[in-house]
């Protein structure tokens, strides 16, 4: 097929293509002929022809969907004198479609809906009366007209959402349609109130209704359709429209303008507690669920205004009580109740806009609303008990994660309450603890047990209880408690956890709580809960476990020979001893370290005597983990730092780091680990790691092993190029990059990774993204710290160079994101680094070009600003190269884009070569042209990016 045959026949026999050929490659030609058709002048004139009435319904629907891809896309193409004649057409298209097909008819509307925004309010300002008239009066099938008409107008706000315009233009189509809401609103409401009226005619009008309230049409306005939507909430095969639509009007932030009519709103909502009280009692979530959405509505998003009206607070308090009883919903969500979780957030709104109220007014309201959120804690703990047990095995895992959520959720809400009770709180909560402990008149499920202990940890997770007076008493009530179920044991070492920054204040009570938390280490049940719990300990009370220390290693070196626990909180427990043994006196460190990771070094032994298999690969990598791990929180200088404080003298550094010792000990065995492991990825990465933490932690105190790991690296890294080596290298420069004596290993390794990099840059480095960011990282950290190497003929720039030229070519965002800081570092030595300059004189033509390519179209938009910050480099450490290629690169035609015209490219030069002084307007320029080579300029995205 070719452009010359946009005939109806040619249009027909391709879409015959599109939906029966069996041949996807047949159909995708097809397919792009179809999309050039419709782009096609003469598809003007084949949409009518397609929309004939004995066409079959694929064919009328593509002769629709021309007709409004032309309209929205192609406007200017239309012959002048043709508007009336494309208007009274479509009108009548819309009309004999009026009985369906639906797919075409929808079509059709969404046509005449666009044309109606082009032309509104210039053109064809009485646009919406007219059509009401013409849809009402015009011949043919009422009810189906009827519908039509309905489609249409929920349509129009639709369109107008969808379309891509200037947000001026939207603004004025917007107010030029809510102005002709007082013609639509009486006819909506006159069918609403029609007693016969057929279900999917009052559904519409439900949707037109939703549809329009998005205009920000007048509340006051709308006060009588309102009342029509909440009678139609008796009505069951249409209760789900009527709230949505209820929803949508109430949800207006613009209806806090009308106090009058929003008054009006409130009794209606609290009329349907009769309703809501029914639905719960006979087991009728969606009916609950609905009202309780149209209370949180109303209370939620005008709770402000209500509370102003004090005239009128016992209004409020009623809908507040009765948001409350959605809160206090009975049974367990997700299962019995999907209501109480929709009320969570306006109990928020109700504490933020009290306490932001004036002196006089929040001193009222406190009075009412203290004691009711008190209330509120009680009915949330409630709702976050657990089930049965015999009722929680048999939920889903779906029902599981929800109520899981929910119980977050709830969490996250005590926390915010805190703040309104303020200690009381935990005074209560404690007070109702001990009496389900204490006393054996009363019976007490775990489940009530749980909630509670639930509630203070939630409260401590995130506030200061340092000065609570219950806490000392909480700790002593939690051994009293018996873990009959692997959740409250959870919630007891969660509750342990979050206390742990009080017991760094209160060490003697630890005593009450360690032996809690090791013996649930054994349990791999409580695996996540236990091993969080003891490394928040391990951390925050480092320096006070010392009489615990033995317990603690015993405890934890047996669940890990044991492999109780998963990978993951074996992790978590090697950094808790990390931090455990960091903070011994240090005569004692190395024999417990030693003690710890013997049994590992030999395990790793043996892992490395034999053959490499995918069976011994996990524990290598396991085992490396371990190490690493341990090594990440192993740090001796915050002991230093706490010597120095209590003693009020320098603390001497450490002549032999126990951790260096122990690396120096197992670097033969790494070695031979990695010479049979050196080509797997994984086992490179996880043996990197080890050092890469024990670099941070240790920092200068890691120069006894400088040499013996630059050769590693260098080894690592020629049999495989890997990024995790080249990372490991970039923390040796950052560290020791003013240490003399050290860092000639570090330079010849340099020297060699940049050789190695540069021949996979010349063999193709598209495969290896991450190489290549982590490769512009290392080079940005060198030119930081230790750009002389750059001089001494070690490092050559103009290899870098290039190699960063290259890596402007990948899509991947984080790769170019390090590009752009190599070279915004770069060009910041074009002074001081005679290398850098002759680069730049000989090849800143080829960087602009590279630059700009980038930012005309081939480089993600949200990297403009970092492009932006490497022209800003240019222009303020060089601007002779700019001044020298920035035409240059822009001459070629159609560069960087086909929609850059000479006048833009010439103003976009213009504006580059003045600006040296502000970063931020570079970066608006930058963004401007990269708009404008996007063809973007003018659009609703330009007005938002």
């Amino acid at each position: 097929m070719t452009a010359e045959e946009f005939t109806v026949e040619a249009v027909e026999r391709a879409l015959q293509q599109l939906y029966y050929d069996p041949d996807m490659g047949k159909k995708n030609v097809a397919q792009k002929w179809l999309s050039e058709a419709q782009a096609s002048p003469q598809a003007w004139q084949f949409c009518w022809d397609l929309l004939r009435p004995e066409k079959v319904p694929e064919i009328q629907f593509f002769g629709a969907s021309t007709l409004h891809a032309k309209i929205s896309r192609h406007w200017s193409e239309l012959p002048a004198g043709q508007l009336d004649s494309l208007r009274s057409q479509l009108i009548a298209q819309v009309g004999q479609f009026a009985s369906g097909p639906k797919m075409v008819l929808t079509r059709l509307c969404v046509a005449l809906a666009s044309l109606v925004l082009h032309i509104l309010p210039e053109t064809w300002p009485t646009a919406v009366p007219d059509l009401l008239c013409a849809f009402q009066t015009g011949e043919g099938d009422g009810p189906s007209r009827c519908l039509a008409l309905l489609e249409l107008l929920a349509i129009l706000p639709e369109e107008l959402q969808s379309s891509r315009v200037a947000s001026s233009r939207r603004s004025q189509l917007r107010s030029a349609l809510a102005a002709h809401w007082s013609s639509v609103c009486p006819l909506l409401q006159q069918l609403l109130q029609q007693p016969n009226a057929p279900g999917r005619v009052r559904e519409r009008v439900l949707r037109c209704v939703s549809s329009w309230i998005t205009l920000d049409v007048c509340l006051q306005d709308s006060e009588g359709l309102l009342e029509s939507c909440f009678s139609l909430l008796k009505e069951s095969e249409i209760f789900d429209a009527a709230v949505e639509t209820i929803v949508s009007i109430i949800s207006q932030p613009d209806c806090q303008r009308f106090v009058d009519s929003l008054l009006k709103v409130v009794p209606q909502v609290l009329a349907l507690q009769e309703q809501l009280k029914k639905a719960v009692q006979d087991g009728d979530m969606e009916t609950s669920h609905g009202i309780c959405r149209i209370a949180v509505a109303l209370g939620e998003t005008h709770c402000r205004t209500l509370l102003e009206q004090v005239d009128h607070w016992q209004g409020f308090q009623a809908l507040v009580s009765m948001i409350m009883s959605c809160t206090a919903t009975p049974g367990h969500y997700p299962v019995d109740e999907t209501s109480s979780s929709l009320t969570l957030t306006f109990w928020y709104t109700l504490q933020d806009d009290i306490t932001s109220l004036d002196a006089e007014r929040q001193t009222l309201y406190l009075q009412i609303y203290r004691p009711l959120y008190f209330q509120l804690v009680d009915v949330l703990l409630q709702k976050a008990c657990f089930p049965r047990d015999e009722d929680f095995t048999t939920w889903s895992a779906d029902d599981k994660e929800q109520f899981r959520t929910y119980r977050v959720d709830i969490s996250d809400t005590l926390m915010y309450i805190y703040e309104l009770l303020g200690p009381e709180l935990l005074r209560n909560l404690y007070d109702k603890l001990g009496t389900l402990l204490t006393d054996s008149t009363r019976p007490s499920s775990w489940q009530d047990i749980e909630a509670l202990l639930f509630g203070f940890q939630s409260i401590a997770e995130t506030v200061d209880v340092s000065y609570s007076d219950v806490i000392p008493g909480l700790i002593g009530l939690i051994p009293l408690i018996t873990a009959t179920s692997i959740q409250l044991a959870e919630t007891i070492m969660f509750t342990i956890g979050s206390l742990a920054e009080w017991l760094s204040d209160h060490s003697l009570m630890l005593v009450n709580v360690l032996p809690v938390v090791l013996q649930g280490l054994s349990n791999p049940d409580l695996s996540v809960a236990c091993v969080s719990a003891l490394k928040r300990i391990c951390r925050e009370c480092r320096h006070d476990l010392h009489l615990h220390t033995s317990d603690i290693m015993a405890v934890s070196q047996v669940v890990l020979v044991k492999d109780i626990h998963k990978s993951p909180q074996c992790m978590w427990i090697m950094q808790a001893l990390g931090f455990l043994l960091s903070a011994l006196p240090r005569e004692e460190i190395l024999g417990k370290l030693l003690s710890l990771v013997t049994p590992h070094i030999q395990q790793l032994e043996k892992l490395a005597s034999e053959p490499p298999s995918s069976a011994n690969k996990l524990p290598i990598v396991h085992i490396l983990g371990l190490l690493s791990n341990l090594f990440s929180t192993f740090d001796l200088n915050k002991q230093s730092e706490r010597l120095e404080v209590m003693r009020h003298v320098q603390a001497q550094p450490l002549d032999n780091n126990p951790v260096v010792a122990v690396l120096q000990q197992a670097f033969p065995l790494i070695q031979t680990v990695l010479n049979k492991w050196l080509s797997d990825p994984e086992v490179v990465e996880a043996v990197c790691a080890v050092f890469e933490k024990s670099l941070k932690s240790l920092i200068q105190d890691f120069a006894p092993l400088v040499t013996q790991l630059c050769e590693l690296i260098g080894q690592m890294f020629s049999a495989y190029p890997q990024a995790s080596a080249l990372d490991l290298t970039r923390q040796l420069v950052h560290i020791f990059a003013c240490e003399k004596d050290i860092f000639s290993p570090i330079t010849a390794l340099l020297e060699l990774i940049t050789n190695i990099t540069m021949s996979v840059f010349q063999l193709g480095s598209r495969d290896h993204p991450d190489v290549v960011e982590s490769f512009m990282q290392l080079h940005t950290q060198v030119l930081k710290r230790k750009s002389d190497l750059y001089l001494s003929g070690h490092l050559d720039i103009k290899a870098v160079f290039y190699c960063g030229i290259l890596s402007f070519k990948f899509p991947e965002t984080p790769t170019l994101k390090a590009t752009c800081l190599l070279f915004t570092e770069l060009i910041s030595h074009y002074e001081e680094l005679h290398t850098v300059r002759d680069v730049l004189q000989e090849d800143g033509k080829l960087l602009l070009q590279t630059l700009l390519e980038a930012i005309g179209g081939q480089s993600p938009r949200s990297l403009a600003e970092l492009l932006a910050e490497v022209l800003f480099s240019v222009s303020r450490n060089c601007p002779s190269v700019l001044t020298l290629w920035l035409r240059d690169a822009l001459l070629p035609p159609g560069f960087p884009s086909s929609h850059l015209t000479a006048e833009h490219k010439e103003h976009f030069c213009q504006q580059i070569l003045r600006e040296q002084v502000s970063r931020r307007r570079m970066k608006d320029i930058v963004k401007e042209f990269a708009l404008l080579s996007r063809g973007l300029q003018g659009t609703e995205y330009a007005a938002n990016y």
